[in-house]
């Protein structure tokens, strides 16, 4: 067993390079993230994952596939799942004839945890092992990245639904991953493209956005943080804080699961302490505040060298120097992370009673 393995890195294409196999064998890789560049159909996609475990079994092949806009894998048989604010949209439907008024509400959640089947199941069926999915963010109707990703308004409809997703997905032998802590959907601005600023209290951030963490607690195998600053908190943002990684959400809301950061690739995770700073070093920020895993997302391919060597080589050098120190709880919870159960093959889901069933659930 690696003693720490926080990177999780992405590669760049449809199959691995002789490099890109040499950097997963490193003992600080925990991971891969996959994006629709490394997909061609699912013959190719499931190789690809085949080759990534060739290199270490316990890597953990991860992909943002929550459905809507963000869902990597569309063609060939891959099913199209709804947004989630189609589930919201179904809560607050009015009721059918001959149905009572908690009707809409009780379809509502039986489809979330049908949509969370379906996409733990066609991805466990391709050798992927994570969706980072919920999102639990609210909508409040200003966000451009957020907006319909997110299930609803109120903390408690998001919470609920999340609960029946994280159930489905439960059913398929898959994880789940919480986001964006403490809460992404009351900013308007893009955190892959500016530096959010939300400028509330941690009472009213507590009360709204966050609420569903707490509620949530025991349910959640990971979360990930928010590229958001919120300085009546602090004036990093969440992801580098150890004020809201440790102390509002490991000891305040009870969190014991796995915290990734969001992609360091983005412009928000690059400007900690009013400074710009390198990738190796907002990987560093992010483990010593707390975090477990790290998402350096396309970093593959850069020329004159890629940062993701980069930042293996700086916390080689951190460790050595005494600057981070591997923590052998955060592999604990990393291989929690990896499914527990033998995936289905692919034709064999295709005409099992359960997902046929879970498809016309589906809004």
């Amino acid at each position: 067993m690696h003693q720490h393995a926080p990177l999780i890195i992405d590669v760049a294409g449809h199959s691995l390079t002789t490099a890109e196999r040499q950097r997963l064998a490193h003992p600080l890789v925990g991971g891969v993230i996959l994006f629709a560049r490394n997909w061609l159909d699912r013959a190719q996609l499931t190789k690809l994952c085949r080759q990534i475990k060739a290199v270490r079994p316990d890597l953990l092949i991860a992909v943002d596939h929550e459905g809507g806009r963000v869902q990597r894998f569309r063609t060939d048989g891959f099913t199209h799942l709804p947004p989630m604010a189609a589930f919201g949209g179904l809560w607050l439907s009015p009721p059918t004839k001959g149905e009572g008024e908690g009707g809409p509400a009780m379809r509502a959640t039986n489809a979330a945890t049908a949509a969370g089947y379906v996409l733990g199941a066609e991805l466990r069926a391709c050798g992927v092992d994570l969706s980072f999915t919920p999102v639990l963010d609210l909508d409040y109707g200003e966000s451009s990245v957020i907006g319909d990703r997110a299930f609803a308004r109120d903390p408690r409809v998001v919470s609920l639904l999340a609960q029946a997703l994280m159930f489905g997905l439960q059913q398929s032998g898959m994880g789940n991953c919480g986001k964006h802590f403490p809460g992404h959907g009351f900013v308007r601005a893009d955190s892959h493209l500016a530096i959010p600023v939300d400028k509330r209290s941690l009472k009213a951030i507590l009360a709204e956005d966050a609420a569903p963490y707490g509620w949530l607690s025991s349910s959640l195998q990971a979360v990930m943080p928010a590229h958001v600053i919120y300085p009546r908190v602090d004036s990093r943002p969440a992801g580098f804080s150890s004020r809201w990684l440790q102390d509002v959400l490991r000891h305040q809301l009870g969190f014991t699961g796995a915290i990734f950061s969001d992609d360091l690739s983005m412009e928000a995770a690059r400007h900690i302490d009013g400074r710009d700073v390198s990738f190796a070093k907002a990987a560093l920020a992010a483990l010593t505040a707390g975090g477990d895993m790290v998402v350096l997302c396309n970093q593959s391919v850069v020329d004159g060298g890629s940062p993701i060597d980069e930042a293996i080589e700086a916390l080689s050098r951190a460790q050595v120097e005494g600057l981070w120190s591997p923590n052998p709880a955060s592999e604990d919870r990393r291989l929690a992370l990896l499914p527990r159960a033998a995936e289905m093959d692919w034709d064999t889901l295709m005409v099992s009673a359960r997902y046929m069933h879970a498809l016309s659930l589906l809004p």
